[in-house]
């Protein structure tokens, strides 16, 4: 058996090798791993009442309870993975209720607002532009996590048949189809952009302007240099164009399931908070539309 102070450092190495978790999330884990251990003292002797008197502290300070719940699903995964490993017999945080909380509508953009953010990074100019423009067109136009594009290979795109084969969280993979827009995007990049930013052999689609991969940590900063062109006064974040992909998608009366698998959610439950979005949008419709609203 590991030592105790190993169990977290393999726990976070299996996230980021196996389950393909983003180093934001693993970071993330192990923060609340630790901060577990600090009040409770060694993980290996961790019980559930140890595991309530840590909630019950972190809602006492005034932690959200959505905040205690995310915390609290950490830690029963982190259990999850030592028992599986045989390194304790029992999961102590299985038997804990999860703190209820209201689900957080996701935040999206509107058509037009996709439309201009898109259309400001196709005016940005030479290889990087051409950079910006074909990954702003790919994470809406197939609503793709920041870390599903940065791993994107060449391979992996058809741009006969407008389908890209991604790899999502716990290494599944689907294939998404992508529009014209997108496509016009990519073989611009391809002809263009990505030759002159090469510099070595790589398979990456995507590169900064060394050459090398695309980082989510890039990605976001693209997408700030972009919103500093003036297309939208939003503090909006790439992840807002999945949403925006999977709204939009409803709101044009695609099949929630449908959705569901373009997205690569595994629960149906994940991708109806797009509904409540949908309507959120349409109630706005109606107040603003309607004579006796």
């Amino acid at each position: 058996m590991k030592p105790v102070n190993e169990w977290v450092e393999y726990y976070i190495k299996t996230l980021i090798l196996v389950e393909q978790a983003s180093e934001h999330t693993a970071r993330a884990y192990a923060q609340d791993l630790h901060q577990l251990e600090k009040f409770v003292g060694a993980l290996d002797q961790v019980s559930t009442k140890d595991i309530r008197a840590w909630i019950s502290s972190m809602m006492k300070q005034g932690l959200a309870p959505r905040t205690v719940a995310r915390k609290l699903a950490v830690i029963r995964s982190f259990y999850r993975f030592v028992k599986r490993q045989g390194w304790r017999t029992d999961n102590p945080a299985n038997r804990l209720l999860t703190p209820r909380f209201r689900p957080l509508l996701p935040r999206t953009l509107t058509m037009d607002e996709a439309h201009d953010l898109i259309e400001s990074a196709k005016n940005m100019p030479g290889p990087l532009g051409l950079r910006n423009w074909a990954l702003m067109e790919i994470l809406y136009g197939a609503g793709l996590r920041s870390q599903e594009a940065v791993s994107l290979n060449i391979a992996d795109v058809d741009l006969t048949s407008r389908f890209v084969r991604v790899r999502g969280k716990g290494g599944k993979e689907r294939v998404v189809p992508f529009g014209t827009k997108a496509s016009q995007a990519l073989d611009e990049y391809l002809l263009r952009g990505r030759k002159a930013l090469v510099r070595t052999r790589t398979t990456a689609l995507f590169v900064n302007y060394r050459g090398g991969r695309l980082t989510t940590r890039s990605v976001r900063r693209i997408v700030k240099n972009v919103l500093a062109t003036g297309a939208i006064q939003r503090n909006v974040s790439p992840h807002w164009l999945r949403h925006s992909f999977a709204t939009h998608m409803l709101m044009n009366g695609a099949d929630l399931r449908v959705i569901q698998e373009l997205l690569g959610h595994s629960l149906l439950r994940t991708t109806q908070l797009y509904t409540l979005v949908s309507q959120e949008h349409i109630a706005k419709v109606y107040q603003n539309a309607h004579p006796r609203a």
